[in-house]
């Protein structure tokens, strides 16, 4: 039985339709890619999971439970957790001050602890202001206060967005070790083909609609379907002689 069932879904903001006919799902401990154009839907979908969308029609089942009936509160308490593209930790804030204030966390000091283990580069700054934080560091600042609740399913909206290639690097390795926490991810990615090397399965939305599924390893052998949909392979180096 999937963790996550998204069943015919379709919504948007006013009257105009951003996804429809939507139909996936997230497996436990599985990390899942959206990947696609420009204005194909890609965050749209994963607000309509949280909750965030104004209009919706079709199912969404989490662990048994219809998302429908619930607010975005309720679904964060039932193990949602949801990290934006932007906003996602409290600039004037310390590190440290970032994690005490996530809600209905049973040992906040011990799971704070745990943070600081598993995030050791925050550990070191946790009087330090959230704003000072390099890039990399304020992803795992975001990465930590989603996994204070212990969550089984964090919604991952463009991680990368903004980063330098080297600390995009940085951050997909801490999204590969999300599962080992027992957290099953989902997650919006422009460097698409970065994020689809390591994901367990990806779909790839279109005008709204997903034309393409697959594992992550075989949409990256799919050669026309990915030039067409995630961009030209990246120019490897000349390596001097």
């Amino acid at each position: 039985m999937s963790l996550l069932t998204l069943s015919g879904v379709a919504g948007g903001y006013g009257d105009v339709d951003i996804v429809t006919g939507i139909n996936m799902h997230v497996d436990a401990r599985e990390i899942v890619t959206i990947a696609g154009t420009n204005g194909a839907g890609k965050s749209t979908l994963i607000k309509a999971v949280m909750g965030y969308l104004p209009r919706l029609s079709g199912r969404i089942e989490f662990d048994g439970h219809d998302l429908r009936s619930l607010s975005t509160e309720k679904r964060a308490g039932i193990g949602i957790s949801y990290v934006p593209q932007v906003r996602n930790i409290f600039s004037t804030l310390t590190v440290l001050e970032n994690l005490q204030v996530v809600e209905k966390v049973a040992d906040s000091r011990k799971r704070i602890a745990e943070m600081f283990d598993m995030f050791p580069a925050l550990a070191s700054r946790r009087r330090t202001q959230a704003g000072n934080l390099s890039g990399g560091e304020r992803q795992q600042l975001a990465f930590a206060r989603a996994l204070m609740s212990s969550p089984r399913l964090i919604l991952l909206d463009e991680p990368s967005a903004a980063l330098s290639p080297a600390l995009t690097e940085l951050v997909f390795a801490e999204v590969r070790k999300l599962p080992a926490t027992g957290a099953a991810v989902l997650m919006v990615e422009q460097r698409a083909r970065q994020a689809l090397a390591f994901s367990d399965r990806g779909y790839i939305l279109d005008s709204g609609k997903i034309v393409l599924t697959d594992t992550g390893s075989a949409l990256l052998a799919n050669e026309k379907m990915a030039e067409l949909y995630l961009g030209s392979k990246p120019v490897e180096p000349v390596q001097a002689s």
